[in-house]
């Protein structure tokens, strides 16, 4: 079984959709641990459905190795296989012992509208402004570059002419609670790999 450790920093839905997955049987995981950077809504709601929650405040650690060496320590704890991200704010650098094993989830198209200071509702208004037909969302490996990792799953939806940031929003997330389970399903099966040109290929 799959051991995951989830990072959330607001109102835990993608993490909430998961833990629907698994308990419905399309997903053979458990969730070991949650760890939020702040305290939020998800913390509470996550608690609340009877996950393990740990929440580490980014704002009162002193510098970047002190917040990540202290995340580390929980999911090395936790003997976590896979760290999945959902709406997670937080920079932490991933050591090299995670790579590949950290997945985020980002609503929009990368590489278009990613990068720092782009996530939930500013993604959404960034592409209503440039007048995009299409957008969607992607789920990645995390690198210690902003959404830059390589990616793994991506899933498209319309982009209508009386859409607003918020109608946008809840039709790309509908795409994400289909997106993330298909990339952990993935990932549980090993059937990812990253080449050397940073694609990831299914076996």
């Amino acid at each position: 079984m799959l051991r995951m450790g989830a990072l959330i920093s607001g109102g835990g839905r993608t993490v909430l959709n998961l833990l629907r997955r698994i308990r419905n049987g399309e997903l053979d995981a458990e969730i070991s641990v949650v760890i939020a950077s702040r305290k939020c809504a998800g913390a509470g709601l996550l608690a609340g459905e009877g996950l393990p929650v740990e929440v580490v405040p980014y704002r009162e650690m002193p510098d970047t190795e002190t917040y990540t060496d202290r995340i580390v320590s929980i999911l090395d704890s936790h003997e976590v296989d896979l760290v999945v991200q959902g709406g997670f704010l937080s920079f932490w650098r991933i050591p090299d012992r995670y790579s590949g094993r950290v997945m985020n989830i980002h609503p929009a198209l990368l590489p278009s509208f990613g990068g720092k200071g782009m996530y939930g509702i500013r993604v959404h208004r960034a592409v209503l402004e440039r007048g995009c037909r299409v957008s969607g969302c992607t789920v990645h490996f995390v690198t210690n570059e902003y959404d830059a990792g390589p990616i793994i799953v991506q899933r498209c939806v319309q982009v209508f002419e009386d859409d607003t940031p918020e109608s946008l929003a809840e039709r790309v997330f509908e795409q994400e609670c289909e997106a993330y389970p298909e990339a952990v399903r993935l990932f549980s099966e090993g059937r990812l790999s990253v080449l050397d040109d940073g694609r990831v290929a299914r076996d």
